[in-house]
């Protein structure tokens, strides 16, 4: 599994792991601490609802001195705080966190220095959302996991985390660490889909089914959409216009388009220039649409021989860095 980096997202943001992890999984995040707020966290959890358990919950705060507080939360229960009174992040300050996720634990890296090791207490193939909170700016979220198009390899000895980098000082990770070595010092370019693009949704849609679409409005965009299709018609049209600042949904049957959808009490919530993370889930009664982990509307089902629907469409002012359906 690999995504292209998503850059400049909102916060809170949640970025949806479906297939799990695996021994190898890096995820890389930059940003800036805000000059106000006293923590922020990043939350592997098994689910995207607040009383869903946090496998990881890395935590640094601001108070009495610093301190970098790691746990797990299970059946609405913290455990056991794992606590570093270390604190290498600093208002207005730019940092990148990396955590290398192996089969025994979580290895986070800050600025290049390798900080802390956090042993799993719940499996890593329970986790399924990523979310990050707080005081904090993100400039840009990566996920890639080992064997994405790299070759991972085995360092022995003290093996270097990544290369280089100006003004971050390279350093080790304990022994014994695989990792992608050659995980690139420049900008990773993400290869972007084709547009319009089109795919096959195999064995059509059902109740859980989740479509997820990560990708960034063009900098001077009119309008753009994504269609769920079947043979003969569409059942769901969702349609971002920045020439009439709405977000119409619709659908498409029997050769007519049906009445408009347009109210939102978010309003048009794509801004140009902006990345995205779109799931669209497939309920018994309707399509619920979320971007960066927030619910902005849903579409009752005027077609409901869900199963027929087998097409994913996207066309318009979007660059796509990752489609899964």
């Amino acid at each position: 599994m690999s995504f292209g980096p998503i850059n400049n997202p909102p916060v809170p943001f949640t970025l949806p792991l479906s297939h799990g992890l695996q021994d190898g999984f890096m995820l890389v995040i930059s940003g800036v601490v805000t000059a106000s707020g006293d923590r922020f966290n990043i939350n592997f959890q098994c689910g995207q609802s607040s009383n869903d358990d946090v496998a990881f919950h890395f935590n640094p705060r601001f108070i009495d001195g610093g301190i970098v507080v790691c746990n797990t939360k299970e059946s609405q229960s913290w455990g056991r705080e794992e606590n570093k009174r270390e604190m290498p992040f600093h208002r207005h300050q730019p940092f990148e966190i990396r955590i290398l996720v192996t089969n025994h634990s979580y290895k986070v890296s800050v600025n290049r220095n390798h900080f802390v090791e956090y042993h799993h207490r719940i499996p890593i193939q329970r986790v399924n959302t990523m979310t990050i909170g707080g005081c904090i700016t993100l400039t840009c979220v990566h996920v890639e996991s080992q064997g994405g198009g790299f070759p991972s390899q085995q360092f022995p000895g003290a093996p270097m985390f990544s290369p280089q980098q100006p003004g971050y000082a390279p350093q080790a990770f304990p022994p014994g660490v695989a990792f992608n070595p050659q995980f690139s010092s420049a900008p990773f370019q993400p290869q972007a889909y084709e547009i319009p693009y089109q795919t096959n949704i195999y064995g059509g849609l059902f109740p859980s089914k989740t479509i997820v679409i990560t990708g960034t409005v063009t900098a001077n965009p009119k309008r753009f959409h994504i269609n769920l299709k079947f043979h003969g018609g569409t059942a769901l049209h969702f349609n971002p216009r920045f020439d009439e600042c709405a977000i119409v949904r619709n659908s498409h049957l029997n050769g007519s388009w049906g009445k408009e959808e347009r109210d939102l009490p978010s309003g048009m919530c794509f801004v140009p220039g902006q990345s995205f993370v779109i799931q669209i889930r497939c309920e018994q009664h309707a399509f619920k649409v979320n971007m960066n982990g927030t619910q902005i509307c849903e579409f009752h089902h005027r077609e409901h021989n869900l199963q027929q629907i087998d097409t994913l469409e996207i066309v318009g002012d979007v660059v796509l860095q990752y489609v899964q359906v």
